[in-house]
C-alpha cells in the first residue's frame, strides 16, 4: 500500500513539472539573392516612375515605402521599431543634406496580387538603373489572401525576387483585418520570424 502511494505521489509531482517552452532559433542573416546596388545595363526609360519625397535630418533605421496604395505600408511601420513611412514615395535629399543625413535605407512593401508584384518590380528596376538614391534593403510581400499563392503569382514572385537584394513573404494574419494598429506582441510565430529577418538586414543599413 505504501509503495502504491509513493508511486502515485511521484506521478503527481511529475505532472506539476512544467516543461520549458522550446527556444525559437535565432534569425540568421541570409546572403543576398538579388543585386544589392544599381547595375550597369539596367535601363529605365519611362517618363513616369516612383514618386519622390524630399527628406531632411538624420536617417531612420529604415524607410518603408509602399509600392502601391493598400500595400500595408503603415502596418509594417507599426511592427518595425524606428521605421518611418514614406507615404508611397522614395526618399531623396538635397545635395547639401546628404552628408549630414547619412545613408537612407528603403524597404519596399507590396501585396502579393498581380498588380502589387508588378508595382514592386517596376520600383526595383528603377532603383537598379541608378535613378533612385539610397540603398534598397529588400521587398516585403504581404499576403493578400489566406492560403498558398496560385502558380501564376508564384512564378511572378520568383521573377520579382531576382530584382531585389532580399524578399520576405509576410503570411496572412486574419487579426489585422479587425484592427487599425497591429499588436507586435500578438504576432503568430511565422510573422514574427519574418520581422526578425527584416530587423537583421536593416539594423546596420547594409545588405
Amino acid at each position: 500500500m505504501a509503495a502504491t502511494a509513493r508511486h502515485s505521489a511521484s506521478k503527481w509531482l511529475q505532472a506539476l513539472e512544467v516543461a520549458p517552452e522550446p527556444t525559437a532559433a535565432p534569425a540568421v542573416r541570409d546572403a543576398p539573392a538579388g543585386p544589392t546596388r544599381p547595375q550597369r545595363g539596367v535601363r529605365w526609360e519611362s517618363e513616369t516612375g516612383v514618386p519622390r519625397t524630399t527628406v531632411v535630418g538624420p536617417c531612420p533605421a529604415v524607410w518603408v515605402m509602399g509600392a502601391h496604395g493598400g500595400a500595408e505600408e503603415s502596418t509594417l511601420c507599426a511592427l518595425l521599431e524606428s521605421a518611418v513611412s514614406t507615404d508611397h514615395a522614395w526618399p531623396v535629399r538635397h545635395d547639401h543634406d546628404q552628408e549630414r543625413g547619412g545613408q537612407d535605407v528603403v524597404l519596399l512593401v507590396c501585396r502579393s496580387n498581380a498588380a502589387g508584384l508588378r508595382a514592386a518590380q517596376l520600383a526595383a528596376i528603377e532603383y537598379g538603373s541608378g535613378a533612385l538614391p539610397g540603398s534598397l534593403a529588400g521587398l516585403v510581400v504581404m499576403a493578400d489572401a489566406p492560403g498558398r499563392l496560385p502558380k501564376a503569382l508564384t512564378d511572378r514572385l520568383r521573377l520579382v525576387a531576382g530584382a531585389v537584394p532580399h524578399l520576405w513573404q509576410m503570411p496572412w494574419v486574419e487579426g489585422w483585418r479587425l484592427t487599425e494598429t497591429p499588436d507586435p506582441a500578438a504576432l503568430p510565430p511565422a510573422a514574427r520570424g519574418v520581422l526578425d529577418k527584416i530587423r537583421l538586414h536593416t539594423a546596420a543599413g547594409t545588405q
